[in-house]
């Protein structure tokens, strides 16, 4: 007999199974020390993967230690700036003014105040610009390092050389010198509390604040009209018409799930929404849901389905229109492009034109965005993610300030914690201020298939288990570009007309990724190009055409009108009735924080 009280020895397959099942969950164990280890380290380098930092790096750094003659080189063109920096002190000192070594590019707005032009601040000046120069050319040219490695290089050297510009100190900032002699430095006390308010908002992880004169559903995102449909995803706004006839088809406007779609629908004076209802045109806008933890799993396919696919179908029940013009802003534009291509793939002619605001199709030169969406920095940003199930947008704020450094981190720094200034809030800040999350797996799979791999301009994109093509839309497009756009570059935006096989009509305006799409007739200093991308059955290079076509002053909303009235069948009908109301716009989604 055996003593059941004393232990068994297994059979070997026991054995064997419970080694593997063993191994496994130290596998497992390891992966997920990994992961948290990435998610902690991520918090501290504001989502930026530091192993891919670094492989940039090497690469620069190893071919510069074999490349003698690049350091000959450098170590004239250092000696060279030396002596014109010297000579340019003694000619300021013997004629109280010199010609100026360097002058800041164009697009810099940190040396506009006359203080500069004086010493000792010209001499700060002029030692920073031709720092900046120096590195510029000892971050690129440099044989034998990839090109994306030395891109990658040259911008965080720049970000590097702005964080010790002149203009971040006190004393050597002519206009907070004098803002502080003024003042008595009470400037330099408003700016202390200032930063103290902000990062206890940020150690909290408090929400930013949005002012009180900025309240949806109150002040912005007031155009009247009634959410029809609501889904896990979306809810459906169908917008009350104002004219007694209506364009016989509607318009659907798919915004981007990065950012709430009342940038479209600020106030009654720049609202995209109330231009089109005042213009004639039944309007359908899709809200999106801001994630939870709970919607972790949500990925590309639902977005396409629960989002543009469903919305089509509502509004067809509602209208009973035939056709549908789909307008998409950013990513929504992409999502849209997407859907379109699949619909023309399997015989679905619901779409009457699309019309693309600062969307992109083609991702291989989507800015500078695009430096840090390696294999490394999404797989970072998946760490990054693994706790909540989503990406904050804190945590992508802190990527696309570094796009507008100057603008968004130094300019900032400047103004309201050196000056003592806050500014002065106004509707788009405000908007800016309401942000959203985005779920794990949309995060990670529009990264991979669109950023990294670019899936979709190259035909390789999975719908439905079949790929789909950008070639495949036929439809007619008006594409629209920003000039100083740092999310979808002009440049990237007008690839469409060499992808799609439908007419491209293009419109490039001034202004960036938001100003630039709201930019309501009357607002000042607006002006646009616009034209077909093909001439002649010949595609015109983004160059070409930009040299070609003569800016407009104006909004391009009233061009764009015209086009939209142009694609239209029929004449103009009776406003079709409102779909059944779940609750008043702007809805409940919008509202979620």
């Amino acid at each position: 007999m055996t003593d059941s009280s004393l232990p068994v020895s297994p059979k070997s397959e026991d054995l064997s199974e419970t080694s593997a099942g063993f191994h496994q969950s130290e596998h497992e164990l390891a992966q997920m020390t990994d992961t948290a280890f990435r998610a902690g380290v991520s918090q501290m380098t504001m989502g930026l993967s530091p192993s891919s930092l670094l492989l940039h790096y090497y690469d620069w750094a190893l071919h510069m230690a074999m490349s003698p003659g690049k350091q000959l080189e450098l170590g004239e063109l250092a000696v060279e700036n030396w002596v014109r920096y010297t000579r340019y002190l003694a000619d300021c000192a013997m004629k109280q003014g010199g010609s100026s070594c360097e002058q800041p590019d164009a697009h810099d707005r940190r040396f506009k105040h006359e203080g500069w032009a004086h010493q000792p601040f010209n001499a700060f000046q002029q030692a920073f610009l031709l720092t900046q120069k120096w590195w510029d050319e000892a971050t690129t040219g440099v044989r034998g390092v990839e090109r994306a490695n030395e891109k990658v290089v040259n911008f965080v050297a720049r970000q590097l050389l702005d964080a010790m510009a002149p203009t971040n100190f006190v004393l050597s900032n002519p206009e907070i010198l004098q803002k502080t002699i003024t003042t008595g430095g009470r400037n330099l006390v408003d700016g202390m509390h200032n930063l103290q308010e902000d990062m206890r908002k940020v150690m909290l992880q408090e929400k930013p604040e949005i002012p009180e004169e900025f309240r949806v559903g109150e002040t912005l995102a007031v155009t009247p009209g009634k959410v029809v449909y609501r889904n896990r995803l979306i809810e459906l706004i169908q917008y009350a018409p104002t004219t007694d006839k209506v364009q016989p088809e509607p318009i659907l406007i798919v915004p981007a799930w990065i950012m709430k779609y009342y940038i479209l629908d600020l106030g009654p004076s720049n609202s995209m929404v109330k231009f089109l209802t005042d213009q004639g045109f039944t309007v359908f806008m899709i809200s999106w849901l801001n994630p939870e933890a709970e919607d972790a799993e949500l990925g590309m396919t639902d977005y396409r389905k629960m989002g543009p696919m469903a919305a089509l179908d509502e509004i067809q029940k509602i209208t009973g229109a035939a056709r549908v013009h789909a307008v998409g802003y950013c990513l929504g534009g992409t999502l849209l492009s997407i859907a379109a291509a699949a619909m023309a793939r399997d015989g679905d002619d619901r779409l009457a034109s699309m019309t693309l605001l600062a969307a992109q199709m083609d991702f291989t030169e989507a800015g500078e965005l695009t430096l840090f969406i390696n294999e490394s920095e999404v797989s970072f940003l998946e760490d990054m993610m693994w706790k909540s199930g989503y990406l904050d947008a804190s945590q992508m704020a802190g990527a696309f300030q570094l796009l507008r450094s100057n603008d968004l981190i130094w300019s900032r720094l400047q103004h309201e914690y050196l000056m003592g200034e806050r500014p002065h809030p106004i509707d788009i800040m405000a908007w800016n201020a309401d942000t959203t999350r985005m779920p794990y797996r949309m995060h990670s799979e529009y990264l991979r298939h669109l950023f990294l791999d670019n899936d979709f301009a190259a035909g390789k994109f999975m719908v439905e288990g079949h790929p789909v093509t950008p070639r495949d839309i036929m439809v007619p497009i008006f594409a629209v570009g920003t000039e100083t756009d740092h999310v979808a570059p002009w440049k990237s935006a007008y690839k469409t007309g060499a992808l799609t096989g439908g007419e491209v009509t293009f419109a490039l305006t001034n202004g960036g990724h938001n100003a630039g799409v709201v930019s309501e007739p009357g607002h000042k200093h607006r002006h646009f190009r616009l034209g077909r991308i093909f001439t002649n059955n010949h595609f015109v290079p983004a160059d070409e055409w930009a040299e070609s076509v003569a800016p407009q002053d104006g909004s391009w909303w009233l061009a764009w009108v015209d086009w939209l009235k142009g694609q239209q069948s029929g004449e103009p009908i009776a406003p079709p009735k409102m779909g059944k109301a779940l609750c008043d716009a702007p809805g409940t989604y919008v509202m979620q924080r």
